[in-house]
């Protein structure tokens, strides 16, 4: 099996021993990507909306470093910090990335510190 690493600058840093993404099997795998600016490293907006709003982007800066966009992706894992109070919001700005055939999804609460939202994503590669 070969891997590839995809990285890109307007996404987030990995912050340890992890990539931003990696290609194998015909599939790309993301890291979790939470509300943070790409440049400052700082986190983005208070709500769930901005913050949900600002991990898409950084998962949309990733695939496009390797040439795709959310019409790739297949998989998504969410974790919010306050599931039951945030999964409406988180939604709201979740479906105006994603189209019809929906990614299959595994929403789940997590403990995340100082954010509300981080997600990974697994995209076919045509």
């Amino acid at each position: 099996m070969s891997r590839k690493q995809v990285t890109t600058e307007f996404a987030p840093s990995p912050a340890g021993p992890y990539s931003q993404a990696i290609v194998a099997n015909g599939f790309l795998y993301t890291a979790g990507q939470t509300p943070h600016d790409p440049i400052s490293g700082d986190a983005v907006g208070t709500t769930i909306e901005e913050q949900t709003l600002q991990a898409m982007n950084n998962l949309g800066a990733v695939l496009a470093a390797y040439r795709l966009d959310f019409s790739h992706v297949v998989k998504a894992t969410v974790h919010l910090h306050h599931p039951g109070r945030d999964f409406a919001g988180f939604n709201t700005v979740y479906e105006k990335f994603v189209e019809t055939p929906y990614p299959a999804r595994t929403t789940v609460g997590s403990f995340l510190g100082e954010f509300l939202v981080e997600i990974d994503v697994v995209a076919v590669v045509p």
